[in-house]
């Protein structure tokens, strides 16, 4: 018998699981440096098979989730999250933290491609705009749990295998709740493929494909790394990544409120200038002004992820679900990729500051203020993309009003 509520609450543990590998794994990854002898480097490419199993399954759950329905597509995120949970515990090797950290990764994509369908069939009007809101608070929710988690069980001295061990329990959790449960029909019919198509080859889908890759690397670079830059800043730093978390969940649950009155276009910019201040206030400040660049940093990347998305099911709805897929997918690609990519700035900024002939927790400092320093320039140049797409998309609804009379946003269309 179907319960919407029981599968709304399965949905949340799902995504609380895709949270907590994503915060506890930052929080280990000094510990799997030392213990396994691992350079920033391979920590990168470890993190990015997080970032790389994501898409690829949230793509392939996406075109198939009209085919085999959102319980198949569960069923194999408990499998990939249970197995990769499993194999990260008796890791022991480079290879087998690779291997076991993308089935986790797959599991995650799953997750998003089959629950946000899910419940947009389950719910109605108003109340699904509620549910899928506060369904996606579980996200930076669920990071500040884990994060929290993790500083206290490696202030508590314990193995890092420990903290992966407590993934399981929402694991476990979203595969009960699911259990014997009968799942929504779909109640909206799947677009053309070709019609799909044809929208994404449009320039502002490109143009928003590129800007994706940027917003994602500025929300997704500073989060993951946090533990190890900030490690001797005078801050905790999984106390920032749950200080930036929590800020993050409060900023979504009024974000229909701030795109009311600024429009996606207005967010997107007001969310890179405040990301840019951010992420330079935290590779210019030790102790307490870490947390106070911590909270300017977070509101502006809070809105990142959510309005992009948005933007594209609000601005450019001819290319469907499919759209929102991959506008989501490259998002994670992008990830994936500088992951590894950030590691070495790591490498390089510390083999740097040791030729100056800094050593300890100077050098360390020194070295992860100036990989962040790198890293400005990514929501830096979201601020011009982003003030290009607020003048574009204002021509394109004047002129658009100018021709038909029509106040629809189906001028993003053409």
């Amino acid at each position: 018998m179907e319960n919407k509520n029981r599968l709304f609450y399965a949905s949340c543990f799902a995504l609380i699981t895709t949270a907590f590998s994503f915060s506890i794994r930052a929080g280990i990854l000094a510990q799997l440096g030392k213990e396994l002898s691992f350079t920033a480097q391979q920590l990168g490419f470890i993190n990015s098979m997080w970032f790389l199993g994501f898409p690829l399954s949230m793509l392939v759950g996406g075109l198939v989730y009209h085919t085999v329905g959102p319980k198949k597509i569960m069923q194999f995120a408990f499998l990939a999250h249970t197995l990769g949970i499993l194999l990260t515990l008796f890791a022991s090797s480079y290879l087998g933290l690779l291997i076991s950290t993308f089935l986790i990764g797959l599991g995650n994509g799953c997750t998003e491609a089959a629950c946000n369908p899910m419940i947009a069939d389950a719910y109605e009007g108003v109340e699904m705009s509620k549910k899928m809101n506060r369904f996606h608070m579980w996200f930076p929710g669920g990071i500040v749990i884990g994060a929290l988690v993790s500083k206290f069980m490696t202030d508590a001295h314990l193995a890092w295998q420990a903290q992966i061990a407590v993934i399981l329990l929402p694991t476990l959790a979203y595969a009960a709740l699911f259990f014997g449960q009968t799942f929504p029909k779909s109640k909206s019919e799947a677009s053309s493929l070709a019609s799909n198509l044809k929208a994404m080859v449009s320039p502002l889908f490109i143009f928003m494909f590129v800007c994706m890759a940027m917003t994602a690397i500025s929300e997704f670079g500073p989060q993951q790394w946090v533990g190890l830059i900030l490690s001797k800043s005078g801050a905790q730093p999984m106390l920032i990544l749950a200080l930036v978390t929590g800020l993050m969940a409060v900023a979504r649950f009024f974000g229909g409120n701030m795109v009311g009155k600024f429009d996606q276009t207005g967010v997107l910019l007001g969310s890179a200038i405040l990301g840019t201040i951010g992420v330079y206030l935290l590779h210019t400040q030790t102790g307490g002004m870490a947390y106070v660049a911590a909270m300017i940093y977070a509101l502006g990347i809070a809105y990142f992820w959510p309005n992009m998305i948005g933007f594209i099911a609000d601005k450019i709805p001819k290319s469907g679900a499919l759209g929102m897929s991959v506008i989501g997918a490259v998002g994670m690609f992008s990830s994936s990729i500088f992951q590894p990519i950030i590691g070495a700035w790591i490498d390089s900024d510390k083999a740097a500051a040791a030729a100056k002939g800094l050593t300890g927790d100077n050098l360390e400092l020194v070295a992860g203020q100036a990989t962040l320093g790198t890293m400005v320039i990514f929501p830096a140049l979201l601020v011009v993309l982003f003030t290009v797409l607020l003048f574009w998309v204002k021509k394109r609804k004047a002129d658009a009003k100018t021709s038909t009379g029509s106040k629809s946003p189906a001028y993003a269309n053409a």
